[in-house]
């Protein structure tokens, strides 16, 4: 079931819900995002409504933001966090799921970031952007971000 519009107010929307299989599940508001350690990306992707678009963002990894909730893997196995789901929910519904192997920089190293910066403007009032660097398309940049889900694939594997 897809989730629905959260149709909260800008000063909750700039607030970012982390959840799921973590010791340490939070709330993180912009300034909080910011105090984290800051990459810049410039993309460009297509949209399916509006063609070609070109951003510069900046703003902490995303991998950043989730280690910090410490994810309930098994750390004597090395592998056992790429079980991991990382799914980034929008103000609007819109919602993406990334594997924890994409973001990881021993597998996949994308340097996917929350973006609280878009082209030299604060998102604020808006909350931030899940921004993909690479991606041709943008379904997976999720605006306004709402909630950053971790969780096992267990669902997927269930009879």
């Amino acid at each position: 079931m897809r989730p629905t519009s959260t149709n909260v107010s800008d000063a909750v929307r700039a607030r970012v819900r982390l959840s799921g299989e973590v010791r340490s599940p939070r709330v993180w508001s912009m300034p909080d995002l910011r105090a984290l350690p800051q990459r810049a990306a410039e993309v460009s992707f297509t949209c399916g409504r509006t063609g070609l678009r070109r951003h510069r963002y900046t703003g902490p990894l995303l991998l950043d933001v989730a280690r910090a909730a410490e994810p309930l893997w098994d750390a004597s196995e090395r592998k056992d966090r790429l079980r991991f789901l990382v799914s980034v929910l929008g103000g609007d519904g819109h919602h993406t799921v990334l594997s924890w192997g994409e973001i990881d920089p021993e597998f996949g190293n994308a340097q996917v970031l929350l973006g609280v910066r878009m082209d030299d403007d604060d998102l604020d009032g808006r909350g931030p952007h899940l921004v993909v660097p690479g991606d041709r398309r943008g379904g997976r940049q999720v605006s306004e971000i709402v909630e950053v889900r971790i969780c096992t694939d267990a669902s997927a594997w269930r009879s």
